[in-house]
């Protein structure tokens, strides 16, 4: 991981799951990291529990990523302090848990789109000058959900459709100005995401529908993105499951639609 030290790395979604988990594992690899989350007390946190795992210390921004300005601002801030910048990591999200017929509450489905979609494209958008002067790296954290359809997570898998379709494109874009393209797909994780999902009245579960011990925890999911990272590699996917679904749902479309259902169905 050698070739992280000293990277400039801006890390969305950083106050809790597996975007915690991946400052807490590029910290020690001597990363200068962004850090940036809606919750102040929460990065505060993070920032003294790095405090003893890092030479550097981080820039903490609290910010909106929904908002263009304020992924402007995140930028603006990271050249501002660094002077530079190495890697984008879009990892902010949210998800619901709804069957479609059962949705209330449509603005659900804009809230996903703004948030795991337009959110990446604005801050990359804004980051594209500084990553094409240091022939850096864009990182977007999907989900085996951007690879297949899963049941009761219609509007979440259409954001993360959109995020695949988008970076793909963008990976098209920027290869001759030497800008990587990375995008993780991680199955289930541990992750405040879970209880945070919106019902179909849209308010938050409170509590997480998944078998938390069939799944892997955010730290796993963390350093198994280190490498695909240090790499700037086209793709990871976490799971062998998410690997040979993507293969199955071109050979056994039913198939692979039964084993979604299941997945849901079992919470893992």
């Amino acid at each position: 991981m050698q070739g992280l030290t000293d990277k400039v790395v801006i890390i969305t979604g950083a106050s809790e799951g597996i975007g915690r988990a991946l400052a807490k594992a590029m910290a020690p690899l001597g990363c200068k990291l962004v850090l940036t989350a809606r919750n102040q007390a929460r990065l505060d946190s993070l920032v003294q529990e790095l405090a003893q795992m890092s030479h550097h210390t981080p820039l903490v921004i609290s910010a909106d990523i929904s908002s263009p300005d304020s992924c402007q601002h995140i930028v603006d801030s990271a050249i501002s302090h660094f002077g530079y910048l190495d890697i984008v990591v879009n990892n902010a999200g949210m998800t619901m848990w709804s069957r479609f017929d059962e949705l209330e509450d449509l603005t659900i489905l804009a809230k996903l789109m703004t948030v795991n979609y337009l959110g990446p494209a604005y801050l990359t958008h804004s980051a594209l000058p500084h990553l094409k002067a240091s022939q850096g790296q864009v990182v977007v954290v999907s989900s085996v959900a951007g690879l297949t359809g899963v049941p009761t997570r219609s509007g979440y898998s259409a954001s993360k459709h959109a995020v695949m379709g988008f970076f793909d494109s963008l990976r098209i874009e920027l290869a001759d100005d030497n800008v990587a393209v990375t995008v993780i797909c991680p199955d289930f994780v541990v992750s405040e995401i879970h209880k945070r999902a919106l019902d179909g009245q849209g308010t938050p579960l409170g509590r997480s529908p998944m078998q938390e011990s069939k799944i892997i925890s955010a730290e796993q999911c963390a350093q198994m993105m280190l490498p695909a990272i240090a790499q700037r590699q086209r793709m990871m996917i976490t799971s062998i499951r998410g690997r040979l679904g993507r293969w199955l749902r071109l050979l056994a479309p039913k198939l692979i639609d039964n084993i979604a259902k299941k997945a849901i169905a079992a919470g893992h």
